[in-house]
């Protein structure tokens, strides 16, 4: 083997191997790790050919690892309108004027970001509000966790949605009941895609340039490896593309998309793709659906009855035999399966879903996913060791305290919050627990989501515990 090419000493290394939880340098050559040890032991790696790093005593990590990542998505939309910082809905209308107002030559307006927090509930968002703010050109704006949008008359005009539109389970164009027209509101993707399908496209150049910003941003904050939680737009191809001209910064494991319409035919590419795929940085294997929406538009699907909405359970995008004929055959492919499921409804019958590919093709290794687990019933708690499922969870998802949130604990109410984002009830089943952040859908830096699982508090005394420690935390966005 050649000499080494980067020894980094005088650190404070944080291994995350409990063999050897603790070093003061590691010698690098190429992409690989070749030693990680003490000082004296690394002057045996050192040449005068080496680059040496005096980490003067500062905390080495290993590289992090982001389990639920939107890499292009959120990359394209780096130059885009945000609104995440929007502390009430008139200060929403001014960053939305501001914004039209310093890109005339928009022909669209799209803004990302929203929280649904600043929304009164007794005076939703609606077309003629957004209308005030931008009557002359087409405006769409996006929940924070992009299951809600709002247009305002023209983007509706323009989609054909403002007399409303037949789509599937799970999605609404919702209806003004006083006009009988659409009140702007589109909860879930089917129901507002036909607006984005006319928004025009980045050029490919463009699209090239914010995906290089995206990866550099991930490099900034010490992330080497993402979980993509999409491919659409034959992403993968982009990736292999830059890693064809070495500008690939991080390794991407790719799904491959299922929708409800998706024939099961169709897994057979999803297997295509995992075996042409393998490379050092672009890989496939898995494929990722939608079991439900999210609480806060009332479409994550439920066991019992949201707290504020009696008589409503939410919404499923799979009945419970299309789900287990997907998971069956894509676990007979060898395929990984991810599962978007915020209700405790929806990760019932993914689970259940799981357990019938399981009956039906043996136990394996499979490592098949469950996404965000918003809530739990208590009866499904131990299924996920049972069963060998990764629980995989965003620590930003989850309010740190009950007041950092208003409507989420809202719709699910007291009753479940024992179960709600339970990341530590979970891990002591004996489960395996990945953490991720779910970008852009949430801030990137991995260092917020280390305040989040480090600093979490039960909503009311007496309720687990769920706070997570240092090396826990640590763990989850590297090892596990």
């Amino acid at each position: 083997m050649s000499q080494p090419a980067l020894l980094i000493h005088n650190a404070n290394i944080y291994t995350a191997n409990p063999a050897q939880p603790r070093a003061q340098a590691v010698v690098i050559h190429g992409h690989r790790i070749v030693f990680v040890g003490s000082d004296a032991e690394a002057i045996a790696w050192r040449t005068p050919q080496t680059e040496t790093i005096n980490g003067n005593g500062c905390a080495l990590l290993p590289g992090l690892i982001d389990s639920h990542f939107h890499l292009l998505w959120g990359s394209l939309k780096l130059e885009s309108l945000q609104l995440d910082g929007a502390t009430d809905m008139a200060h929403l209308g001014e960053l939305i004027q501001t914004y039209a107002a310093a890109h005339p030559h928009k022909s669209w307006i799209e803004g990302y970001q929203l929280r649904y927090t600043i929304i009164p509930s007794a005076d939703p968002i609606d077309r003629h509000w957004l209308d005030q703010l931008v009557p002359d050109r087409p405006l769409l704006l996006f929940a924070f966790d992009m299951h809600t949008a709002w247009a305002n008359t023209e983007a509706l005009r323009r989609a054909k949605l403002l007399y409303g539109r037949d789509l599937p389970a799970g999605n609404v164009v919702v209806m003004d009941p006083q006009s009988g027209l659409a009140s702007g509101e589109l909860r879930e993707f089917a129901a507002y895609e036909p607006i984005r399908e006319l928004i025009p496209q980045l050029t490919a150049g463009e699209q090239r340039r914010l995906l290089k910003k995206g990866l550099s941003l991930a490099a900034q904050h010490g992330i080497t490896s993402v979980h993509n939680m999409d491919n659409r737009d034959q992403q993968i191809a982009r990736y292999v593309d830059l890693e064809a001209a070495g500008e690939m910064t991080l390794r991407v494991y790719m799904p491959c998309d299922i929708k409800p319409e998706t024939p099961l035919t169709a897994l057979a590419d999803a297997a295509e793709l995992k075996r042409q795929y393998q490379g050092d940085y672009v890989r496939a294997g898995a494929v990722k659906l939608f079991m439900d929406g999210v609480l806060e538009s009332y479409t994550a699907l439920m066991v019992d009855d949201y707290a504020d909405a009696p008589g409503n359970q939410g919404m499923a995008l799979y009945t419970a035999e299309h789900f287990n004929a997907i998971a069956t055959e894509a676990d007979r492919l060898g395929l990984q399966i991810f599962v978007h499921a915020c209700g405790e409804g929806a990760v019932r019958r993914t689970l259940d879903g799981y357990a019938h590919a399981r009956a039906v093709n043996g136990p394996r290794d499979s490592r098949h996913r469950v996404e965000h687990i918003e809530t739990l019933h208590p009866a499904d708690l131990p299924r996920f060791a049972q069963l060998g499922v990764i629980a995989s969870m965003q620590p930003l998802h989850s309010p740190v305290t009950r007041h950092d949130a208003e409507i989420w604990p809202v719709r699910a109410g007291e009753r479940r919050w024992p179960l709600s984002f339970a990341w530590q009830t979970i891990r002591e089943t004996g489960a395996h627990l990945t953490f991720g952040s779910d970008w852009p859908v949430v801030i990137l830096d991995p260092m917020r989501g280390f305040y989040a699982a480090l600093n979490r508090e039960p909503w009311v005394d007496g309720h687990p515990q769920q706070r997570q420690t240092l090396v826990q935390t640590i763990a989850g966005y590297t090892r596990d």
